[in-house]
């Protein structure tokens, strides 16, 4: 059995809103409220979701890009919520981040060169052949050629940027790696491509990932588990095949009813949501999803249901379990 890399417990990132004159705290957002997960090493586990869920903020504040305001984020063993700045610089090179757009997460002013060279001078002591030795093995590692050394990110389509991307996240050969996104802002004809890149990166780089999307069908063919959030909770999480094929929780039956069907004589019925998502600064008592549900009663609107383990390796949070 693989060595658990990555145990998140309980965490919580709230961010302040602030009003009136004196910018005074006058409540918050709670952005991801007790979410509880651990990865296996080599494994990907896949954070899907509305827009707005808490997905991304999840990923940000595993690496302490945000902050969390509770919780325990440990990798390899060790609270990395508790080291000081200096150690988590150090920790940098092993925990690295693939951004949604490669667009904006590129600095226009820096050749390919420049980009992939960054990462290696900031974190070890490598003469300027080991350098350029290691960027010419990334960017053919991700399907470029070393033509490309001296061009900057506008001169690049968007499949190509999102590939320099990549290189820059992993040159530094990290052991855990936060895919936000990493293949939306892309055409559809070039996300199977960037998909099946990452998925061979992390069979040669022994990588694990934390996947985060909204696209169904791409988490399904990613990743191995799957947490479902709503409202900055995880409200389903199980092993990605069995989830797919028995949903539990009425929010996941919800979104997988919605993915189009590969066989076009088997239409599915499509599970309409009533309403819509509960403000996060002002999230509702007791489920977070009751108001939407059509399977509420009594205890939904009163209690909040915890994250149970109903059947082997699948957990929800539902009252009707």
């Amino acid at each position: 059995m693989a060595k658990t890399l990555l145990e998140i417990e309980g965490l919580k990132k709230y961010f302040p809103v602030k009003s009136g004159v004196f910018k005074r705290t006058v409540g918050f957002v709670h952005a991801v409220d007790d979410v509880s997960f651990s990865v296996s090493e080599r494994e990907t586990f896949a954070l899907v979701g509305e827009s707005g869920c808490g997905k991304s903020t999840t990923g940000r504040s595993i690496l302490r890009i945000l902050e969390p305001t509770e919780g325990s984020v440990i990798f390899d063993g060790e609270d990395i919520l508790s080291c000081s700045t200096e150690q988590m610089r150090k920790k940098r090179k092993d925990m690295q981040l693939i951004f949604q757009n490669p667009y904006s997460s590129l600095n226009p002013r820096m050749t390919v060169k420049m980009l992939l060279s960054e990462p290696l001078k900031t974190h070890f002591n490598l003469s300027s052949k080991e350098v350029q030795d290691k960027v010419a093995w990334m960017l053919e590692e991700v399907g470029l050629a070393k033509e490309h050394l001296n061009r900057y990110p506008h001169q690049f389509s968007g499949g190509q940027r999102q590939r320099i991307s990549i290189a820059r996240a992993l040159i530094t050969e990290p052991r855990f790696v936060v895919a936000d996104e990493p293949v939306s802002a892309l055409d559809v004809s070039i996300q199977s491509q960037i998909l099946n890149l990452l998925m061979k990166l992390q069979r040669d780089m022994s990588l694990t990932y934390v996947f985060i999307s909204h696209d169904l069908n791409v988490v399904r063919h990613i990743s191995s588990n799957v947490g479902v959030m709503y409202l900055g909770q995880i409200v389903e999480k199980g092993e990605t095949e069995n989830l797919y094929e028995r949903p539990l929780h009425p929010y996941t039956k919800a979104l997988l009813s919605a993915v189009p069907s590969k066989d076009p004589l088997n239409k599915k019925k499509r599970i309409i949501l009533q309403g819509d998502v509960p403000s996060p600064v002002n999230p509702p008592k007791g489920c977070p999803f009751h108001l939407r549900c059509d399977k509420a009663f009594g205890p939904c609107s009163s209690s909040r249901p915890e994250l149970k383990e109903v059947e082997p390796r699948h957990h929800v949070a539902c009252h009707l379990y």
